[in-house]
C-alpha cells in the first residue's frame, strides 16, 4: 500500500486511454445520410459543455466560495438529466486540452449512453484528438474536428526506469523486502532490470488495458479488428481529412459552421445554444472590492450540514498518510491523511440525515498503520449505515485495503484494482556520503537505535526483525481482504498481482462495472430514496479561507526540504522532461519513498499513468 507509484519505475502507459467502454453506440448520423426531412422549422435548442484541461472528481477548497469548477460528478449527472429535458435536442462536447482518464471516459461514455437512449443526439468536437477524447468521441453519435486540426492515437507504450546501477554509482543502495513475489513497488530501486514475476504481472495488465482499449473503438466506431489495426497504423499522428478516412472522425467542419451543420441534422432552420448544462452552481457571494467583506469571509465557516435524506461521498483521493490530508506533499501531491477521514466518518456517521456512504477511491496506497485506521472508521460507520465504494482509476494496495470495508465495490473497466502486498525498505547513502567525501558520525542509544538509520544497509538480524513485522502486516491485509470479498481465491489474486476492473470482478474482488452514478442510484434504492428526494454531499468537506491561506504558507515536510522557488523549477523541468503525467508519477514514487522515513513497512501500488 505505502509504495505507491514506484511500481517499477514510473511505469507510463503512453496513450491509453484505456478501456472498454461498454457502450453500443448507435448507427453514425453522417451528414446528408438521413432521409430527407420535409422541410426545416423552427429552433433547435443545443446545450454546449466546454471540458477544459484535468476534470476534477470533487469540489475544490474554494467552490463554496466562487461557485468552483465543472467536476466529473455535475458532468455526469447533466448528461443524465438532459435526457429528460424534452426541449433539448442535441449535446456537444466541446474539448478544450482536455486531460481524461481511461476511467473519467469510460464514465463520462456511460452518461453520453444515457442520454442518447433519451433520444438527445451527442457530439464531441475538438481540434485536437488524443486517445482519451477518441474513446469519448467513440461514444457519441459524431465526432466532429476541427478544419486542420490533428488526431493521435499510437497505440500503448510503456516506459520503466530501473535506478540500482544509477543509485550503486552514486554510492545508494536501495534495502527493500517485499511481501508478496508480484509486488512491483520496490522494483525501481531494488533492481538493475524487471523481476520474472514484475514482468508477468505488468504483461498481463497492459493486455487487459489494450483490449479494453480496442473494445471502446470496435463497439463505438462498428470497427473490425483489422479495420482498426489499419486505423492505428495510419492515426498515430493523422490530420484530420486521414482520421476521417480511417473512421475515427465523422465530420470535418470549422466551428463558425457548428450550428449550421447541427441545425441541418436535426431538421431545424437553426439552433438556440444553451451553456446551462453542467454549470457549476452557488459561490460567487463574496465581493472582491469590499475589504470588510473579504476580511469577514476570511474568518467565516464554510456551510456543510445536510439539509435533508443525504447519501455522503468520502474522497479518498491520493497517497495514504497518517496524520491530516495535504494539499501537497512533495512537489505538489495531494495525500490523503487518516486522521482528516476519521474526523469525516465521525461527521458521517453522527448525523441522521446521512443515510449512507459511497466512498469514492483514487489510490495507490501508503501507510499500512494509516489504511487500517482508515478501514476501521468505516466498519464503524458500517456497523450503522450501508457502505458502498467506488473505484476511480485506482484502488491498489492500501487503496483496495479500504475498498473491502464497503458492502459492495464498483468499478470502471479500466480501474487497476489489486496489489495486496507489502513492501519496506530505506535507502542507504553511506556509500555516497563517502563518496561526497561528507563525514558523518553518528551515536546511537538503545538496541534498535540503526534500524531506520540511512546510512548502512539492515544487517541479516534487522532484515529478519523487518519481514517479520511485513508478514504481520500482510497477514492482516489477506484478513481483511477474505473477511470482506467472501469467496475470493487470495492464491489467484493476493502476492501483489494487479487487475483492470472487469478482471476484478470476475475473480470476485468487486461486485459491478459501473460508474459512480449507478453506484450511487443503487445505494439511493436500496435505502428507499426517491430520485431527487436526496441530496449527494461530499467529505472531507471544504476548508474556510483562513485555514486554506494558513495551510498553503505553514511549515510542511515538502517546504522543509524544497523551497517554493526551487520546487517551481523542479516542476517546470520535470514536466518538460517527463511530461505532465510522467512528472505526476515520478513525484509520487518520491514522495512514497520519503514516507519510509517514519516506517518500515508500506503499502503502496506501483502506480500507472495513462496519458499522451
Amino acid at each position: 500500500m505505502r509504495m505507491r507509484s514506484m511500481r517499477t519505475a514510473a511505469v507510463i502507459l503512453a496513450l491509453v486511454g484505456g478501456a472498454g467502454l461498454g457502450v453500443e453506440a448507435m448507427v453514425l448520423a453522417q451528414p446528408g445520410g438521413a432521409p430527407a426531412a420535409a422541410a426545416p422549422t423552427g429552433k433547435a435548442r443545443v446545450a454546449m459543455i466546454e471540458i477544459k484541461g484535468k476534470l476534477v472528481e470533487k469540489p475544490g477548497p474554494l467552490d463554496w466560495l466562487t461557485g468552483g469548477d465543472m467536476t466529473m460528478r455535475t458532468l455526469t449527472g447533466a448528461l443524465r438529466q438532459a435526457a429528460g429535458d424534452a426541449s433539448l435536442k442535441a449535446i456537444v462536447l466541446r474539448l478544450k486540452d482536455a486531460e481524461l482518464t481511461g476511467t473519467q471516459v469510460q464514465e463520462l461514455s456511460a452518461a453520453v449512453a444515457a442520454a442518447r437512449a433519451g433520444g438527445k443526439r451527442v457530439v464531441v468536437y475538438s481540434d485536437l484528438y488524443d486517445p482519451g477524447a477518441l474513446m469519448l468521441a467513440a461514444a457519441a453519435d459524431e465526432a466532429v474536428i476541427q478544419a486542420g486540426g490533428a488526431v493521435s492515437l499510437p497505440g500503448l507504450a510503456v516506459q520503466e526506469m530501473y535506478l540500482a546501477d544509477a543509485l550503486a554509482w552514486a554510492g545508494v543502495k536501495g534495502d527493500f523486502v517485499q511481501i508478496g513475489d508480484y509486488k512491483g513497488a520496490s522494483e525501481m530501486m531494488a533492481n538493475a532490470k524487471p523481476s520474472r514475476q514484475w514482468d508477468e504481472n505488468i504483461n498481463s495488465l497492459l493486455d487487459s488495458l489494450y483490449g479494453n482499449l480496442r473494445a471502446a473503438f470496435k463497439a463505438g466506431r462498428k470497427m473490425d479488428d483489422a479495420a482498426l489495426d489499419k486505423a492505428m497504423e495510419t492515426a498515430w499522428a493523422a490530420t484530420d481529412e486521414e482520421a476521417k478516412k480511417v473512421g475515427l472522425i465523422d465530420t470535418i467542419i470549422d466551428l463558425p459552421d457548428l450550428g449550421k451543420h447541427l441545425a441541418k441534422g436535426l431538421g431545424a432552420e437553426t439552433v438556440e445554444w444553451t451553456d446551462d448544462l453542467g454549470t457549476p452552481k452557488g459561490g460567487g457571494k463574496m465581493d472582491a472590492a469590499n475589504p470588510f467583506a473579504m476580511l469577514q469571509m476570511l474568518s467565516s465557516k464554510p456551510e456543510h450540514t445536510p439539509k435533508r435524506d443525504t447519501i455522503a461521498v468520502l474522497h479518498i483521493d491520493g497517497a495514504i498518510v497518517d496524520g491530516e490530508s495535504g494539499a501537497g506533499g512533495l512537489m505538489g501531491d495531494a495525500t490523503v491523511g487518516s486522521r482528516t477521514i476519521r474526523r469525516a466518518l465521525s461527521a458521517i456517521e453522527e448525523s441522521p440525515l446521512i443515510k449512507g456512504v459511497i466512498v469514492r477511491i483514487d489510490s495507490p496506497g501508503g501507510s499500512a498503520i494509516a489504511s487500517e485506521m482508515i478501514w476501521q472508521g468505516l466498519r464503524r460507520v458500517a456497523a450503522k449505515k450501508p457502505v458502498y465504494v467506488s473505484v476511480g482509476s485506482m484502488a491498489a494496495s492500501g487503496g483496495y485495503y479500504i475498498a473491502v470495508a464497503g458492502e459492495r465495490i464498483y468499478v470502471n473497466p479500466s480501474s487497476i484494482v489489486g496489489s495486496i502486498g507489502v513492501v519496506g525498505g530505506k535507502l542507504a547513502t553511506g556509500g555516497l556520503m563517502e563518496k561526497l567525501k561528507i563525514n558523518v558520525v553518528e551515536r546511537t542509544r538503545g538496541p534498535r537505535a540503526t534500524l531506520l538509520g540511512g546510512m548502512t544497509p539492515w544487517s541479516e538480524a534487522d532484515r529478519r526483525l523487518v519481514r517479520d513485522k511485513m508478514v504481520q502486516t500482510y497477514e492482516l491485509f489477506t484478513k481483511r481482504v477474505s473477511a470482506g470479498r467472501k469467496g475470493i481465491e487470495l492464491a489467484r489474486t493476493a502476492e501483489g498481482r494487479l487487475f483492470t476492473g472487469d478482471r476484478a470482478v470476475e475473480l470476485k474482488m468487486a461486485d459491478k462495472v459501473a460508474p459512480f452514478d449507478v453506484a450511487a442510484a443503487d445505494l439511493a434504492k436500496s435505502l428507499n430514496l426517491a430520485e431527487g428526494a436526496y441530496d449527494l454531499m461530499d467529505y472531507p468537506g471544504p476548508k474556510s479561507l483562513g485555514e486554506l491561506i494558513e495551510e498553503m504558507l505553514g511549515v510542511s515536510p515538502s517546504a522543509s526540504l524544497l523551497a517554493p522557488v526551487g520546487r517551481q523549477a523542479a516542476e517546470e523541468v520535470g514536466v518538460t522532461v517527463l511530461g505532465p503525467r510522467g512528472y505526476r508519477a515520478l513525484r509520487a514514487s518520491v514522495a512514497a519513498l520519503l514516507q519510509l522515513r517514519k516506517e518500515p513497512v508500506i503499502l503502496v501500488a506501483p502506480s500507472v499513468i495513462v496519458g499522451p
